[in-house]
């Protein structure tokens, strides 16, 4: 296969999954606001560092500061053409690619990654209020767990299908854990510090709710949720989908199948030893949000030892 058909199928898949999750990760924010009680304050700016786009932020809005309202927030994750890892950057990226590659794909995925594009142009102004912003949220998590379901019923296992892989567990991992840290990050100010703990436990209930988890969590887990369960839940659970180790093991078991590249496989080992020695209960009574990154930059080297081992070398 040529390393810019691989290039390009790695993106394609990263581009899908990072559209879903940031669909979840505006839902976060929204979940909760549909929870708590008026009288609690709701600071959405943290989203915005959550996905490292700050910077990208201030320069378009300099005058924004740190209090933002929720509308702000949202056009500039969900619909913002200016910012690189938006909802909708990230449908177009992945409908540009697939132009160019659209013989190395069913047409099926050609036609749901075209309506998603179609929707959103359609649709996306009415997500900036809160009455349909759920329900856009919804309808592009579903469309592209739909183009994720063509992949997986009607694409050949050959090592193409191992690049998108590849692509889709890293993408999802990192995501998962910026869902986290925005989950974590003091988007709620209680007025007493008595209710801190309860708003606490909301805010990762509504973590487990965007990320699809919650039923999952409660067959597993069984217990009420707090930030440890929570935390050891989505990083550690070697049998939930969007779980950082699964995404990190599922990937790892394509490499036997691919050209060895040690400098990947090291990388993998890092990533994988570092959650999974994690302490849950540690990382609930501090800030999870140091972490969090610490696990995105052994995630952004690994992407580099893929790009470097396979596309450029």
């Amino acid at each position: 296969m040529l390393s810019r058909v691989a290039d390009n199928l790695y993106w394609f898949s990263r581009y899908i999954r990072r559209a879903e999750n940031t669909a979840r990760l505006v839902g976060v924010g929204s979940q909760l606001q549909l929870d708590l009680p008026r009288s609690v304050r709701f600071t959405w700016r943290p989203m915005i560092d959550t996905v490292g786009a700050g910077e990208v932020f201030e320069s378009l809005h300099p005058d924004a500061g740190g209090d933002v309202g929720d509308a702000e927030v949202s056009r500039f994750l969900l619909l913002d053409p200016l910012n690189p890892s938006s909802l909708r950057s990230s449908v177009d990226g992945a409908r540009e690619i697939l132009r160019g590659i659209r013989d190395s794909l069913p047409q099926e995925v050609w036609e749901a990654v075209n309506d998603l594009h179609l929707y959103i142009e359609g649709n996306g102004e009415r997500a900036i209020t809160r009455r349909y912003r759920i329900e856009f949220i919804s309808r592009i998590a579903d469309g592209c767990l739909k183009v994720s379901g063509l992949l997986t019923a009607n694409v050949s296992r050959d090592i193409g299908f191992n690049f998108m892989r590849l692509g889709t567990a890293i993408e999802q991992a990192d995501m998962t854990t910026r869902i986290i840290d925005a989950g974590a990050s003091g988007l709620i100010t209680p007025r007493q510090e008595e209710d801190r703990e309860a708003f606490s436990n909301m805010q990762w209930m509504a973590v487990l709710r965007s990320l699809a988890a919650y039923q999952m969590y409660r067959r597993n887990v069984r217990q009420r949720v707090t930030g440890e369960h929570a935390l050891r839940f989505l990083l550690q659970n070697g049998d939930f989908p969007r779980s950082v180790v699964f995404c990190l093991s599922r990937a790892q078991r394509v490499l036997p199948g691919m050209p060895p590249r040690p400098a990947v496989d090291r990388h993998f080992n890092r990533v994988v030893g570092i959650t999974r020695n994690a302490d849950p209960a540690w990382l609930a009574a501090h800030n999870p949000a140091k972490f969090m990154d610490e696990v995105q930059v052994q995630l952004g080297d690994l992407h580099n030892a893929i790009v470097q081992g396979y596309f450029y070398s």
